[in-house]
């Protein structure tokens, strides 16, 4: 008995050590089938991917490739990176005692790949699914996909592209389920097992950071579009709700600007946002010198200098006509038409690109102030709404999204504007190498052509300089005999006015307006053309001397200076009259009986030099102003009107018809000037 009851604590003993080895193979045998289950799902899982890519997207061209490319996204990106995955992970099946850990190792190790290639898909998945609705509104488009994909993948059933669809998003998120069902069937002491946990909560931050990128996509997508409203359009979108949430970040805006409550400062999205606009301004200011550059390239297209007579029959003149025929028939027009695909509709293209970010920052400022707002009242309250929840949300969302792909948005723009600045200058180096192939024949019949090149500049330079000298010496010649400038004709009924003006400031006051002038501002003058207005001083308050301030015997205000010529005040009749008769003798006044009296005293049209006149030649008459003149033939010998032959002082002589005017004067009856 002493015996029996010795030894049963030791059968109870080995009882407890079997039932521990049972247990402790079990759970081995566990992870073994989990492993071998994680690796037999990769096989399949990818099987039905390369089916995806190869038989079915092959088999759906009646789809536009835009479709396509919705529908699959980058699944080619994802058999890659689950290829060297699944082969990764079939080589751990050699090592079966460390194959745990290496299977661990191996999800970190490809965890920044999975999550690179699976958010892309999954953040499209909701956009591919609209396109799946659509296609099943038409019976039969969605009979051709049925049977294309039942003849593939028969076990899809009726679902058909759903079904396919949704294989990497159920994969992605079933790593994490695998790998914890290796961990529950792993010792804690074993080696392997930090690396599991690790495995696990690596696999579940690729899985909630896909669903933020999803989240910011969808938030980007709904804030990137850019509407066209009418203004109707806008206020029918105007409520309380609009109203009031406008006005509560107005406020908030308000006391950040008088300091009363602080601002949220961001410095990495601040500098962020400060190289997007200088990025953005680079790529306007481009858009508008090309578009500059394209307008003058227009100009000088319809400038054809080879369809004009030079009057030059022969020699370098023809030559150089057959030059720029060709090369503006094909070299230049040639180049117009790559620079606008090359380099125009590129740039376009890239500031339209421009304008979703633009949004999105807008956006994000708005929601900023939103953000700001329920802070002070989550400290305040200790709650906000569940509304007021998401809003907190959107603006993060907005955030981490800018944050993220601004840099990469930065960099590709950068790198876009430098592609289009290089084909520019590609273009430029092509046509100037065309031009000069064209132009070598041409060169080579020119009289020149041996001249060594700098002998060829001086003798330019020569050419150039006697010109110059030939030029200079006919605009001398030309400014003495130039006429003063055209008066215009005073408006009807203004005599009395410029006499005013004249007694008040004189003849070297008064300026004419030479074309109508319309006043913007509260001090400027809107004068007609003609118009006889007094200097009063040649600039304005702000030292500015292309403002002047004038008198017009009524008003007075600024005007345009160079919109105003000095007025030449011409003489009156009777004033000429008596300049005349002060420069006769009243002696040689002779009184003639009148042949019958009148009732009052005729009037006749009497023509008078209006400006001096210096003979140049014999063909020509002197003339001073207010002298009164004979006109013999009101046009000279080729007809040409610009010149009068004319009598004075019993000489004939051509003078310009523009130095003679007409005036009225009363004739005295009885009496007349001795001829």
């Amino acid at each position: 008995m002493a015996k029996h009851g010795a030894d049963e604590p030791s059968c109870r003993s080995g009882s407890l050590d079997g039932e521990g080895r049972n247990s402790k193979d079990r759970s081995l045998l566990h992870q073994r089938l989990a492993v071998q289950e994680l690796i037999d799902t990769e096989v399949s899982y990818l099987h039905m991917l390369q089916l995806c890519a190869s038989d079915i997207r092959s088999r759906l061209q009646q789809l536009p490739q835009g479709d396509l490319d919705v529908l699959f996204s980058n699944i080619d990106d994802i058999i890659k990176v689950n290829s060297r995955f699944l082969h990764d992970l079939q080589e751990t099946a050699s090592k079966k005692e460390e194959q745990v850990q290496l299977v661990g190792n191996l999800f970190l190790e490809f965890q920044e790949e999975l999550e690179q290639v699976y958010k892309v898909y999954c953040a499209s998945y909701d956009q591919a699914l609209l396109l799946v609705d659509t296609y099943r509104k038409e019976p039969e488009l969605q009979r051709h996909i049925q049977g294309i994909i039942e003849a593939v993948v028969p076990q899809a059933g009726s679902s058909g592209l759903s079904f396919l669809l949704v294989i990497p998003l159920q994969r992605i998120t079933r790593y994490p389920l695998l790998l914890q069902k290796i961990l529950e069937n792993t010792v804690p002491d074993a080696s392997a097992y930090p690396v599991l946990q690790r495995a696990v909560s690596a696999l579940q931050d690729v899985n909630t950071n896909i669903n933020e990128y999803k989240m910011r996509k969808e938030v980007a997508s709904k804030y990137t579009k850019v509407e066209q409203l009418t203004l109707r359009e806008r206020l029918a979108r105007i409520n309380t709700h609009t109203l009031s949430k406008k006005t509560t970040r107005l406020s908030q805006m308000l006391k950040q600007e008088a300091g009363l409550i602080p601002r949220t400062e961001d410095k990495e999205f601040d500098d962020l946002e400060e190289r997007f606009q200088w990025v953005s301004l680079c790529v306007t200011e481009l858009k508008n010198n090309v578009a500059a550059y394209l307008d003058n390239l227009q100009t000088f297209l319809c400038f054809r200098t080879h369809e004009y007579s030079l009057d030059i029959p022969e020699g370098p003149a023809v030559q150089y006509c057959n030059l720029a025929r060709d090369l503006q028939l094909e070299a230049f027009l040639t180049f117009k038409q790559r620079l606008e695909g090359l380099v125009w509709q590129p740039l376009c293209s890239l500031a339209k690109a421009l304008l979703g970010p633009q949004n999105l920052i807008k956006k994000r400022l708005d929601k900023l102030l939103d953000f700001e707002r329920l802070e002070e009242k989550l400290l305040e309250v200790g709650s906000v709404t569940y509304q007021e929840e998401a809003a907190r949300h959107t603006y993060q969302a907005l955030n981490s999204l800018l944050v993220a792909e601004l840099p990469q948005f930065n960099q590709l723009v950068v790198q876009w504007l430098g592609q289009i600045l290089r084909t520019f200058m590609t273009l430029q180096r092509d046509l100037a190498k065309q031009v000069l192939q064209r132009a070598e024949g041409s060169m080579a019949q020119l009289p020149h052509h041996h001249v060594p090149e700098s002998a060829f500049r001086k003798l330019v330079e020569d050419a150039l300089g006697r010109t110059n000298n030939q030029l200079r010496s006919f605009q001398e010649t030309f400014e003495k005999v130039l006429p003063p400038p055209t008066t215009q004709p005073l408006l009807p009924g203004s005599e009395r006015q410029v006499q005013a003006l004249l007694s008040r400031y004189g003849p070297g006051k008064l300026y004419q307006v030479t074309s109508n002038i319309s006043g913007t501002g509260t001090l400027d003058l809107t004068l007609p053309r003609g118009q006889i207005v007094a200097l009063l001083q040649n600039k304005d308050t702000k030292g500015n001397s292309s403002r002047w301030l004038v008198d017009t015997g009524g008003h007075r205000g600024y005007v345009p200076a160079g919109k105003l010529q000095l007025y030449h005040v011409v003489p009156s009749a009777e004033e000429l009259r008596r300049q005349v008769g002060l420069n006769k003798d009243p002696r040689c006044l002779t009184l003639e009986p009148s042949p019958a009296p009148a009732p009052s005293i005729p009037t006749v049209n009497q023509v008078i030099a209006v400006y001096p006149f210096v003979a140049r030649s014999s063909h020509e008459v002197s003339l001073q102003a207010g002298q009164p003149v004979t006109i013999l033939e009101a046009q000279d010998k080729k007809g040409n009107p610009e010149w009068s032959l004319v009598e004075v002082n019993g000489q004939r002589g051509y003078v310009p018809s523009g130095f003679l005017a007409r005036a009225p004067s009363p004739v005295l009856w009885g009496w007349s000037l001795p001829s």
